[in-house]
This record gives C-alpha cells, structure tokens and sequence, in this order.
C-alpha cells in the first residue's frame, strides 16, 4: 500500500474493507463514552463537550472486526477515560484479546471540573458571600488556571475576564464533585499468537513484541558523557565494601542505550511536578552477594559487584519518558483554514453582552479559537513514542478514530505506513492536511 490509507466513513465499514491479518499495530484515542451508562436510570445531553460521537465506548462488534484485521501477535494501544476505562477493556478482552498491560498518561495541565457546593449551597439559602480576590480565567504557560491578581493588574489587564473569587460561611464551604484531571490510562492489549512461542510469532508475522531499546529512557546528560568517555565499566565514585575493607570497584553505571521503558508516561509538566515532590535523588547499583569459586564461607569471606544501572543524580522524573509538546502543532498544516470557537456547546452554555461564555456555574471564559476544532488533540510527541512502542519497522499502523490525525503524523514521521478512519467530514478533512504535512513537524519534536 501507498504510506497512508485514509477512509471518510463508520469505521465498522471501513475495517470490513481491509483484509485480514493486514495490520501490524492499532494505534487510537477512541470515544470514552462520558455520557451516562446504559441502565443506568440516568439522562444525558450527550458525550464530551456534548458530542454524540462520544456517547458511548467501541462495542465488542467494532473490537472484533480489529482483531480480525491485526496480524496474530498485534498489539492494540487503546486511550480511555478514567470514569469509563473499565468498560472499554472489557469490551477488548471479550472481543478476543490479551491485556497485556496499562499505560499511564500523566499530564499537568487539567482543569479541574468541580461543582462549588458551598456557592450552590448559599445561592439556595440566600446568602451573601464574602469576595475575597479576583481569578484571571485563563491557562498560563505553566498550565496554572487560578492566579490572585492586584488591582494593578487588573487594570492593566482590561481586556481579559476578572472573575471575582468569593467565599462562604456554611459548613459546605470548600466541598466539590470532581478531582482535578492528570491522568489518562491507556490500554495495552495484544492479539494472541498464532505460534506456539513469541520467537516464532515474531519471525512469522513480525509482530509479538514491544520495541523496548527503541523507547528506551534518556539517561543523564552527565552520566553518558562519563560512560562515552570512560566505557561503562568504569567507575563513577563509588565505593562497594567487602571483609577486606573499602575497596574501589569497577561500577557497571549504565550505557547510553538508556532506562527501560516503564508503563507510565509523563508530560513536561508533570515531570517538573514530579521533581519538585521528589527533590534531587541519587540511584546506585545494589549490592549482590557472590561466593568466590566453590568456597562454602569457610574463612567469613564474602564477595559484592554492583549491577548494571544508572548511578546518577536527578528529580523522579528521570526514569520516564516525557512527551515534550509545543502548542503549535495543533494547527501546522491549516493555513488555509477557517478558524473556530471550541469552547462554546449550545444548551450547555450562554454569552453575556460581550460575547463572553458563561458557564453553567455562572462564570465566564474567553472564547478559544483554532483552526483545529478538534476537541481532544494528542501531542504528537506522545502519539510518536506510542507508535514506536508497538511496530514493527516499516509495520501499518491503524486508527480506526483519527480524529484530526496525530495517530498518522506520528506513524510516517517513524517511517510506518497508516491507515486512517473518521466518520466526521470536517474533522476528516483537518486530519488530511495535517497528515500530508506531516514534514512540518519535525521542528517541533524535542529531543
């Protein structure tokens, strides 16, 4: 096939047009279904931000026309919601296939979507609430939505929206409904093999396994110079002990291949959260008891060497990956797009004389325009290292829920083929552009 397949169209359609055992890995930020679950007694307006393709998660129906289409041994990377992940799992396994794992996407920059009870509570009974500082609704670049604002700053700041902060005296004052959100599971399943071991499979079909030393976790900048310099068996100032008394040894401290891929992923964000939680740590190889020969510790003697590892200094975040994203790519490649306003959901929200939202709680936001109107854009930093995770070289690559494409930016920028599905036409055609400029982004990507 060419380096991309796109298909306008209901997905389950789609897939019955490929042929089986066709596709090397499923890449895909599918539907969470944040509507109300059948039966459960409760209405909904709708999924998120009042969209229908959203209402619900993929059916084990859909899940079983992918496992059709993946070759055996196929790996499935599957994003979901925190409140609806279960059910999108369940759907996978009853369709056929292995969980293998779960990843976590850890991310700063949520906005918590909280009911303040305290100020629902004194809007019923009548009561006056003390104002007590100003928020400047808008998202920082440090992802920070609420900051307290001088009357300097408001003045100077006309322009933006001065939401006054109140508090209340009642006893419900400070309550909420909802966590702030930093978190996304995403969901690791594989197709099972049709040999009888991985080694077969992989030698068969090509797939089976995940790329471990082609996602592996940059060590430190220090650590490698030394290692590049010295060899990896040199020491890095450590001392191991033995009956002898304190003995330089020969520390194996790593290799420039990096830390092996863990199951939770952070962004730039959190990875600073992170550090500051966890201050400036050093890691060291442990010590290993080893016999000498076939003495059986006659003469008390006992004998150390230290592991392969990393032994460096640094903040938590250093043992995992970090996907670095730059705002800009959202709209790379949609010069020639109209630009829209995401933000506003009729029936949910209202505007004053302004034009500004409000917000069904009675506060205001700024309209957000983008030429991307896709609601839940992946980094493509992210997407990248998930398509390298689980394809093999020059492996295809399918999203069955392309969206506004970074699923296919990432495959070709790895030098994988893709195959894409949307059902939306608008959301089809910004995919479109942004795949076949997908050159673009490489300025974007940070090493």
């Amino acid at each position: 096939m060419k380096k991309t397949k796109l298909m306008l169209g209901d997905n389950i359609e789609s897939l019955k047009k490929l042929p089986d055992n066709s596709i090397d890995s499923v890449v895909t930020d599918p539907p969470y279904g944040l509507s109300a679950p059948k039966n459960s007694g409760k209405t909904s307006k709708g999924g998120f931000m009042n969209k229908k393709w959203d209402y619900d998660v993929p059916s084990v129906d859909f899940w079983k026309e992918v496992y059709r289409v993946l070759k055996p041994g196929g790996h499935i990377l599957s994003f979901g919601g925190t409140r609806t992940y279960h059910r999108m799992v369940v759907n996978i396994e009853d369709a056929g296939f292995e969980i293998r794992d779960q990843i976590m996407w850890l991310y700063g920059s949520g906005f918590p979507k909280s009911l303040n009870i305290g100020k629902a509570v004194d809007k019923i009974q009548g009561n006056e609430r003390e104002v007590v500082g100003v928020l400047e609704n808008y998202q920082n670049k440090n992802g920070e939505n609420a900051i307290f604002l001088t009357e300097k700053v408001i003045k100077e700041n006309r322009d933006r929206i001065d939401i006054p902060i109140t508090k209340g005296q009642s006893e419900w004052e400070g309550w909420g409904t909802a966590l702030k959100p930093a978190n996304e599971p995403i969901c690791l399943a594989r197709k099972p093999l049709s040999e009888g071991t991985v080694a077969e499979n992989v030698l068969k079909w090509g797939t089976g396994g995940i790329n471990i030393d082609g996602c592996r976790v940059e060590g430190d900048e220090k650590l490698l110079k030394h290692i590049e310099k010295y060899g990896s068996n040199s020491d890095y100032g450590n001392d191991t002990s033995t009956t002898f008394g304190q003995i330089k040894s020969n520390v194996i401290c790593g290799s420039t291949e990096g830390r092996f891929p863990a199951n939770i992923i952070l962004d730039e964000i959190a990875g600073e959260l992170l550090d500051e939680q966890s201050g400036q740590s050093k890691s060291s190889g442990h010590k290993i008891e080893k016999r000498n020969n076939n003495s059986k510790d006659i003469f008390g003697i006992k004998y150390y060497h230290r592991e392969k590892s990393y032994v460096d200094n640094g903040g938590a975040s250093r043992f995992f990956y970090q996907a670095k994203v730059s705002k800009a790519e959202r709209n790379m490649g949609l010069d020639g797009f109209e630009d829209k306003e995401i933000n506003f959901t009729p029936g949910f929200n209202s505007r004053d004389e302004n034009g500004n939202i409000i917000k069904s709680d009675g506060t205001l936001m700024k309209p957000i325009i983008r030429k991307n109107s896709h609601p839940t854009v992946k980094p493509v930093a992210l997407m990248t290292y998930l398509c390298r995770l689980v394809t093999p070289p020059g492996g295809i690559i399918l999203d069955p829920f392309m969206g506004s494409g970074s699923t296919g930016i990432s495959a070709l920028l790895e030098g994988f083929r893709f195959v894409g599905m949307e059902m939306d036409k608008e959301y089809f055609k910004i995919a479109e552009a942004r795949i076949n400029s997908y050159e673009e982004y490489r300025k974007f990507i940070k090493k």
